[in-house]
């Protein structure tokens, strides 16, 4: 199976891990806003740590849909004093970075993050695919079409399943020839999809192992979830460990997750099941 290589720490994935999400905007679609203090943070991170997470993954910009645009100089603002904070008070901490924007990755790494997380795959900034493999950390890439602002109306694909992979063949093969070494794909969930379109990636999720890279599965709360229910995001937990479930059987190596506990709870049983 697959490790990857945070801060000369090596990561093994044979058993799937958890990155725990940690939102440092006003607007995003479960939790923007919850965190109003250093201590807030500190306490979400600290249980998140103690429930098992193996990353942690900061955000400043929401990339929701419809999500507002801000600036470089707001991301920055955002992001950098929640990873200094972050850095200082949890030592060996793998600290991944939500962002499209080589700026604030390079200032990010800069501070202490020693992994990547690119909604765009390096195709909203040409140069952070240089800037990744300057620094030598993991990049997760996500499939998406647009930007968070003209994504929804971007739902109409020849063959979904077909497009997605010739994405990623195209986004892998541009990061290894810049050098990068541990790369992750994401499938996108709720990024230019319909409802069923995230539920037929689902179902056939499995065949992105063919990239032979790890698959990261971000479906927490999602609204493929609380729609399909008619509930709400902060209705969603249940809906969630259900299908974390169907994502870890169809090859997830990592889940990003608003409930580390409850996740880990889901890999424990899917662990049990695939041993037995």
């Amino acid at each position: 199976m697959y490790t990857i290589n945070c801060s000369g720490r090596l990561i093994d994935l044979s058993i799937p891990r958890v990155m725990g999400i940690v939102n440092a905007t006003p607007d995003s679609f479960y939790d923007g806003g919850k965190l109003k203090s250093d201590l807030d943070l500190l306490n979400q991170v600290s249980k998140m740590l103690t429930d098992g997470a193996t990353f942690i993954d900061i955000g400043g910009y929401s990339s929701r849909p419809d999500g507002k645009d801000i600036s470089i100089e707001e991301e920055l603002n955002r992001v950098i004093p929640v990873v200094d904070l972050l850095v200082r008070e949890f030592k060996n901490l793998n600290l991944s970075l939500d962002s499209f924007r080589a700026s604030v990755i390079d200032h990010a790494i800069q501070h202490g993050v020693n992994m990547v997380n690119d909604i765009s795959a390096g195709l909203l900034d040409q140069n952070v695919i240089n800037t990744v493999a300057r620094h030598q950390v993991p990049y997760i890439m996500m499939h998406m079409r647009g930007t968070p602002q003209t994504m929804k109306s971007m739902t109409d694909y020849s063959h979904l399943i077909t497009d997605i992979n010739l994405y990623f063949s195209e986004r892998i093969a541009t990061a290894r020839a810049a050098g990068i070494n541990d790369v992750i794909i994401d499938p996108g969930y709720g990024f230019a999809k319909t409802i069923d379109q995230n539920f037929h990636l689902l179902k056939n999720q499995k065949i992105l192992n063919a990239h032979e890279v790890p698959v990261l599965s971000g479906i927490s709360r999602k609204s493929m979830i609380y729609k399909t229910l008619e509930s709400s995001a902060s209705q969603a937990l249940n809906g969630t460990s259900a299908l974390h479930m169907i994502c870890l059987q169809q090859g997830a190596s990592i889940l990003r997750v608003h409930d580390v506990k409850e996740a880990n709870e889901v890999i424990q049983l899917y662990h049990m099941l695939e041993t037995n």
